[in-house]
């Protein structure tokens, strides 16, 4: 299975043993990452995506089972916690790692463009949360949740207004959310992520940067640590956050990256 077989984080294992967990956004670069730590971790891992091959391959290399879903649907979303708990009665533990990246800033980007990162950076979180966390409190059972944000949420680029904005409001509903729910025993927390080396980067940067194949090398070249985010990095403090092992963090956001929020040279 590969990097499914790797040695867990800082030498511990079976961080998720017997917990049934969702991944949205699943089949590729981070949330895929995800999927393959959590399924060393011990975790029967559910995960979405829009594209049928991919999700497809990743189930076969990991066991995963895979459930194709289109979460700019607020329905779709809900959805695959249902037929996650109908599948395995209950669901445990819930990520949230579906994203739009697309480029618009403040000046041109159209309330379509706007409505497609609402839906599926805020709103498809919003109504998978909502199922997790009924599914959860009906069977008075404590559970976790973690949220892929972006550390735009602190401002970002003038290029990404409509992610920027997205984003700064799931950081909201984490706070919101895991204090609605605190003695529930329901721990939800979101990391703000950095630059990150996937798929889905490379083809925004090709798309919308006209980057070469080198791109990711000459990027890396300016970064403080000498390389972009890794999906398997990010992939292990996830599942941390996911289990016990995280202890009683709640409504954190937390920034993963290696800049600085707020230090000037």
């Amino acid at each position: 299975m590969g990097s499914t077989e790797r040695t867990g984080l800082a030498g511990l294992t079976g961080l998720l043993d017997d917990k049934v967990l969702l991944v949205n956004g699943g089949s590729q670069g981070v949330g895929a990452a995800i999927v393959r730590a959590a399924v060393r971790e011990g975790a029967t891992v559910v995960f979405t995506g829009r594209r049928a091959d991919v999700g497809e391959k990743l189930a076969a290399d990991t066991g995963a089972r895979f459930v194709r879903a289109d979460l700019a649907d607020p329905a779709q979303a809900r959805d695959s916690v249902v037929r996650t708990a109908e599948a395995y009665g209950r669901i445990d533990c819930l990520v949230n790692a579906a994203g739009l990246t697309s480029r618009g800033s403040l000046l041109d980007t159209t309330p379509e463009l706007f409505d497609q990162h609402m839906a599926i950076n805020l709103k498809a979180p919003f109504f998978a949360m909502q199922a997790a966390v009924a599914d959860m409190t009906s069977r008075s059972a404590p559970g976790t949740i973690v949220n892929i944000g972006s550390n735009c949420a602190h401002g970002g680029p003038p290029y990404l207004a409509p992610y920027s904005t997205a984003k700064a409001g799931l950081a909201g509903l984490t706070r919101n959310a895991a204090h609605a729910h605190r003695f529930d025993r329901i721990r939800i927390n979101t990391l703000n992520i950095g630059w990150t080396d996937t798929e889905g980067e490379d083809a925004t940067q090709r798309a919308f940067h006209g980057a070469g194949d080198d791109w990711r090398e000459q990027a890396a070249a300016r970064q403080p640590m000498g390389k972009l985010g890794q999906p398997d990095e990010i992939a292990d403090f996830v599942v941390f956050l996911l289990s016990d092992r995280s202890g009683v963090v709640t409504g954190s956001v937390i920034d993963w990256d290696q800049n600085v929020l707020g230090a000037l040279d």
